[in-house]
């Protein structure tokens, strides 16, 4: 039995008109409201080494107003590298650079979180500019080759993609501490949430899934086996994450629509992770295993949130749900929220669009404190810009009030 007793449950107050501007609580972590900017690969890094970008990538959401800021996945060794611009933990050397990231977001009011990754048979991949296509030899010649990637059976992710080494016991092993050291590093360099990537292809999701894993031994089969890995990692970063830190762990909706993983399959391993000390669920709508070549099957990948199967799964694994899937109004993440669907909404792409999107939401579900909330040296400029803004507002409404009856008057001189 691997059920954690912790001090300080998760906490997720009910009632509260404006939940999303609620506080949210897990462990000994407190977030100011329920927006979660997610984790979104920049491939900008060298060498796994965060760098200016990164901070001030991340640093802009924490000065918007988000609760919880994650940087983007990061990988625990370097075949687990999406790109070469991924950013890594899989030695000391790479916690410095991501620890002034850390204290950045924390100065600015926000929780600093991280996600871990492996890509698996999905590494080795040219950055989205250049193709997004396994790397080839006019990478190499760039400075990108290639590496030997690995997945739980020899499967490549489709045609004209490297075949993986199917990862032995031995190897197996090594990457579940691989994990658990990446988790030890992040906590050194002072992130406060910890997220493990589970879903969209990548490896742990390889081994949940029988389209990528044949295996037969301990690792494969049926649904039990297929999960061993995913729990022997959660155990490893828990041993190394601290007890009084909240743990996510990320999972595909999507494959709910494939039949590949039913939905007790990801019950039954979403309460596992629990009974593990996983206590959020970062419950993805899109990336459902079959989404890449291998069934030579497209899936759209900007699905609304599932909101109806957050909800179920929710109830039915008792673990809090992170809903993330194109939410862009504040009116959608209020009402998820208030009807129980979910416990915190992430908030992606729109992110990158607006990184004020929290600020913004807080006027627009009518919270208006007078700018309360924005950073402090913005306010006095801001509160003048309100008062001009709305005198500017007022006289483009005059001009075509105007214009109206003017138009009017014509008609009625025909």
């Amino acid at each position: 039995m691997h059920t954690e007793t912790v001090s300080r449950q998760c906490v997720a107050p009910t009632g509260a008109l404006a939940r999303l501007f609620t506080p949210w609580s897990c462990r000994d972590v407190a977030a100011r409201n329920r927006v979660v900017i997610s984790p979104m690969q920049q491939y900008a890094a060298h060498e796994g080494l965060a760098n200016d970008w990164h901070l001030i990538h991340l640093a802009r959401f924490a000065l918007g107003g988000a609760g919880v800021v994650f940087a983007g996945a990061t990988a625990v060794e370097p075949r687990g590298r999406n790109t070469h611009g991924d950013l890594g933990l899989w030695h000391d050397g790479q916690i410095e650079p991501l620890a002034r990231v850390a204290h950045t977001l924390k100065t600015h009011g926000a929780v600093p979180a991280i996600q871990l990754g492996h890509t698996g048979r999905k590494g080795g991949l040219q950055t989205w500019w250049h193709g997004h296509g396994p790397l080839n030899q006019a990478d190499a010649a760039r400075g990108e080759p290639a590496w030997p990637v690995v997945g739980p059976s020899a499967l490549p992710t489709g045609e004209g993609w490297p075949t993986p080494e199917a990862l032995s016991v031995d190897g197996i092993a090594r990457l579940v501490d691989a994990y658990g050291q990446a988790a030890r590093r992040a906590h050194a360099a002072g992130f406060e949430v910890l997220e493990v990537h589970g879903a969209h292809g990548y490896l742990i999701h390889q081994f949940l899934s029988p389209v990528a894993n044949t295996r037969t031994d301990a690792y494969g089969g049926d649904a039990l086996r297929r999960q061993r890995f995913a729990l022997e990692v959660a155990e490893s970063v828990r041993r190394h994450w601290p007890r009084q830190l909240p743990l996510f762990w990320r999972i595909s909706l999507a494959d709910l629509d494939s039949g590949d993983l039913r939905h007790e399959d990801l019950t039954g391993l979403c309460a596992a992770l629990r009974e593990r000390g996983v206590d959020v669920i970062d419950a993805s709508s899109a990336g459902g295993i079959s989404s890449y070549p291998t069934r030579l099957q497209s899936r759209r990948s900007d699905l609304d949130f599932r909101a109806d199967d957050g909800q179920r799964l929710r109830h039915e694994a008792g673990v809090q749900v992170m809903a993330v899937g194109n939410i862009i109004v504040p009116e959608q993440a209020e009402a998820l929220l208030q009807a129980g669907q979910a416990d915190l909404v992430a908030i992606g792409r729109e992110a990158l669009y607006n990184p004020n999107w929290a600020l913004h939401a807080e006027r627009a579900l009518g919270l208006d404190n007078g700018m309360a909330h924005w950073p402090r040296p913005y306010r006095m400029w801001l509160t003048r810009r309100a008062a001009s803004a709305d005198a500017v507002r007022d006289a483009a409404d005059l001009r075509r009030l105007q214009a109206r009856q003017h138009q009017g008057a014509s008609h009625a001189g025909v």
